[in-house]
């Protein structure tokens, strides 16, 4: 139990942290702390809904040079994601990070050095499918140093396939393609 209690804290403490990019990640912040001091029970027990909102790390990895990034056509959601998953009973949400680039993409998880292993965005979304699947995630954003020419082995079972796209790549395509917060991130990411 006091394992638990220390992980909540430090997860409380990545989101308290978090400097809000607009109005609407303050509103998530806000909602999320307030969430935590209520919960004991973050992570996902059965999916792929219960509980409900759980918490999710998202992993966007990026290429200095332009500014791209890398987002993967995820089979479930039928939208382009950055890669990431559910955080698992105990673990931390870096540590998801790591396992999940490794699942994923077949490749190490490499923070990108002016944030570490501290998240970049917070974002509280109520996922697409049916109504049996219908949930709230808590999704922190992380950011991972990359390039373009990283090889990488996508896993088949969770995407149609990878690319990567430039920020205006991003603004220019049609937003029911995409997560509803990416071009937010973006621009937040712009900021670094």
């Amino acid at each position: 139990m006091q394992a638990t209690t220390k992980l909540l804290d430090e997860i409380y403490a990545l989101i308290d942290k978090l400097q809000p990019y607009d109005d609407l990640e303050a509103r998530h912040r806000q909602e999320s702390l307030a969430w935590l001091r209520e919960t004991d029970d973050v992570f996902r027990r059965v999916k792929p809904r219960t509980p409900s909102p759980h918490l999710v790390a998202y992993f966007l990895l990026h290429d200095d040079l332009d500014g791209s990034v890398l987002l993967v056509d995820h089979i479930k959601a039928g939208l382009w994601l950055p890669a990431g998953g559910h955080v698992e009973p105990g673990e931390h949400p870096a540590d998801t990070v790591r396992r999940e680039t490794a699942e994923e993409l077949g490749v190490p998880a490499v923070f990108l050095p002016q944030l570490g292993e501290r998240p970049l965005f917070l974002t509280v979304t109520e996922t697409v499918g049916t109504l049996e699947q219908w949930h709230t995630d808590v999704s922190l954003w992380f950011v991972l140093a990359s390039s373009r020419d990283q090889v990488f082995t996508p896993d088949p079972g969770e995407f149609r396939g990878i690319r990567w796209w430039t920020p205006q790549e991003i603004s220019d395509a049609d937003p029911q393609t995409l997560d509803p917060h990416m071009e937010r991130l973006i621009s937040k990411l712009a900021t670094l």
